[in-house]
């Protein structure tokens, strides 16, 4: 049995940390270490490290932010569109008749359930106004 080499453990690093470790790994790269070397020393494999200098080399830390910020930006923009075109995607169905329209009762449907299919508002061509409520047959029952 060979020597085996410890497993790094898994550590989220912010895009701050992350520009400080390159300068640093930079700094020894000058020096003549290796990069095996450079990634021991930053506690991360040489696989994150490679992924770190192609992703925020040459950045600085108000870059990385704003990276940051516009990639979570994008993925819910992402979801936004994939919603509508879902929603759409129904509407056009409906209106072929291919898809029968079920009386859900008061309310909008959960979203995480439904994936943006929400009840159209009363009064809308696709919703017809609810009927009024047979008062004789209410008052009969009480």
């Amino acid at each position: 049995m060979g020597k085996e080499e410890p497993k790094l453990k898994a550590k989220r690093h912010t895009p701050n940390q992350i520009i400080r470790k390159l300068r640093e790994a930079e700094r020894m790269l000058g020096e003549g270490k290796t990069t095996a070397e450079v990634a021991k020393a930053l506690e991360v494999s040489e696989v994150t490290f490679h992924r770190w200098r192609n992703q925020y080399g040459g950045m600085k830390a108000d870059d990385a932010k704003r990276l940051k910020e516009l990639e979570k930006e994008n993925t819910q923009l992402k979801r936004l569109v994939a919603d509508k075109e879902l929603e759409i995607l129904a509407h056009k169905e409906i209106s072929k008749g291919r898809m029968k329209v079920k009386s859900l009762g008061p309310g909008p449907l959960p979203a995480q359930r439904y994936r943006g299919f929400g009840r159209p508002a009363a009064g809308s061509p696709l919703r017809p106004p609810a009927p009024a409520p047979d008062l004789l047959h209410v008052a009969a029952r009480g």
